[in-house]
């Protein structure tokens, strides 16, 4: 076998014969004895997870807001700016949240642990939120204290937030196990079949688990079992109904085949859809998140839309402002911080506090970095006698680069070496996330598909930081960070943000 594909010269498997052995190796199949026939589906019992996270959900989200509600009435009680009207609106903000949380489809199991369309809509309930009291007080004629909406609509948004993380990391945390997943049965042919596989398995928060494969360009001549990738291939496509049967799977996903479309994957669906198996089919798009794809009908056909990244107008501004606005109360709060770190640097070895470096920013633009130095201050002098870590062409890493200084190993385990870049923000060169900021040489070595990361601005953090950093190989990083610039939203940034502060700690991947 060459390349994880399928086996040449293999035969289809024989069913009758091998599935006793072959469905004893995989994780919640059904009975051998029961395998020739068909399973009926148990619904509720496969499925019952979804509503455990849905209640969870509903219920973290009620404690939410009024724990917010009542921090609001312990801090603002006895004032004369909340009246009992007030109180009586702060009382029913816990239900009107869930209900508007609801309505934004906020607990649909369409995005339950898998996209970030599940905190968008909290942000959205937020926002609808602060609309409705807005008209509630309007229409009532009477005044509700500013102070308190400001106080507890926010707080309540970030409890919510933080809570629904921690919902979803036990979920990511149990699909790891082997728990609170999708059987998948994939179809299609080998090349298509192999990528989609490949991608599953690289998202291993996701719900869906590969238990077989049925491939459209098998080749038969001895009685060998093959494989996919790993996963065991059941036969053509025209065995999917059968593979589905005798696992009990949850889902088919549809590779690219072009056997599968039209009539026979209308038949397909009307046949699952028997069974209760869901069927999803994959476009072949890699790097495009779920807000930018659509189906738009025309002539009878559904057409998938992929709507143009948005890097400009309102969004923009708003991206612009919440860079300053956050990158100005972090150097409040990190101004001491900085400057016992520039004692410790002076008293540590000879040279300048801080280093500064040329770097290539958004559309091409040269700018100056700046850091805390970490590394001795001949260090690119020293750099051509080095030898880079394997794995990584353009990016030069060493786990124990004998160029850093003591205080230097510190900052850089703990990322604060990246503080003064807080500045950089500010001056609008760089933003809080976003891709790595690159070096002049290594632009120079950029492919086309690289040179896609100099549409925005370059960030402080990014899905390369809270990914693994420096562990990453140069494909992964920069399959990152063209993620990033075709699919960037707010909360998207949000998200990040509070991701970097766990990385951060834990110092994975920081040498």
């Amino acid at each position: 076998m060459q390349g994880g594909g399928v086996d040449k010269q293999v035969p289809l498997v024989d069913l009758p014969a091998v599935v006793s052995d072959l469905v004893s190796d995989l994780p919640r199949t059904v009975p051998p004895k029961e395998a020739s026939r068909r399973v009926p589906k148990d619904v509720p019992r496969r499925m019952a997870w979804v509503g455990r996270y849905q209640r969870a959900a509903v219920a973290l989200d009620v404690l939410s807001a009024s724990a917010a509600v009542l921090t609001g009435l312990l801090i603002w009680s006895g004032t004369p700016e909340l009246t009992w009207r007030g109180s009586v609106v702060a009382l029913a903000l816990p239900p009107v949240w869930v209900t508007v949380l609801a309505l934004s489809r906020g607990y649909s199991r369409r995005y339950i642990g898998t996209t970030t369309e599940e905190y968008r809509t909290i942000g959205r309930g937020a926002v609808t939120i602060f609309v409705l009291i807005a008209m509630a007080t309007y229409l009532a004629h009477f005044q509700l204290a500013r102070r308190y909406v400001l106080l507890v609509v926010p707080l309540m948004f970030v409890l919510t937030m933080l809570s629904r993380h921690r919902l979803r990391a036990r979920l990511v945390r149990r699909r790891a196990r082997g728990i609170d997943v999708l059987r998948t049965v994939v179809i299609g042919d080998t090349q298509s079949v192999e990528m989609t596989i490949r991608e599953i398995h690289r998202a291993t928060w996701h719900e869906m688990q590969v238990v077989a494969a049925c491939v459209s360009d098998l080749r038969t001549t001895d009685q060998s079992r093959s494989t996919v990738e790993g996963v065991p291939v059941f036969g053509y496509p025209e065995e999917a109904l059968t593979t589905v049967d005798l696992l009990d799977a949850d889902v088919v996903a549809v590779a690219s085949d072009r056997d599968l479309s039209g009539p026979s994957l209308r038949r397909l669906a009307w046949s699952l859809e028997e069974r209760e198996v869901d069927l999803v089919v994959s476009p072949g798009l890699l790097g495009v998140a779920g807000p930018r794809l659509s189906i738009r009908p025309a002539a009878g056909m559904p057409l998938l839309l992929i709507e143009r990244p948005v890097r400009s107008g309102a969004r923009r501004l708003v991206k612009i402002l919440v860079d300053r606005f956050l990158t100005a109360a972090l150097l409040v709060v990190g101004v001491p911080a900085m400057v016992v770190i520039a004692v410790a640097i002076r008293l540590d070895s000879p040279g300048p506090v801080l280093f500064r470096q040329r770097r290539v920013g958004a559309r091409g633009q040269e700018f100056s970095m700046i850091k805390f130095r970490t590394m001795c201050i001949d260090a690119e002098a020293q750099l051509a006698t080095l030898e880079r870590d394997a794995g990584n062409a353009v990016l030069f890493k060493m786990r124990s680069d004998p160029r850093i200084t003591r205080v230097g190993r510190v900052l850089r385990r703990f990322s604060l070496d990246e503080l003064p870049q807080l500045f950089n923000v500010l001056r609008g060169e760089m933003s809080l996330v976003g891709p790595r900021p690159p070096l002049l040489r290594e632009v120079e070595d950029y492919e086309p598909d690289a040179a896609r990361r100099l549409r925005v601005r370059p960030g402080l953090t990014g899905l390369w930081q809270v990914s693994g950093r420096s562990d990453l190989t140069w494909d992964e990083s920069l399959r990152l960070d063209l993620w990033y610039v075709d699919n960037w939203c707010l909360t998207l940034d949000l998200q990040i943000l509070f991701r970097t502060a766990k990385a951060v700690v834990k110092g994975y991947g920081a040498y």
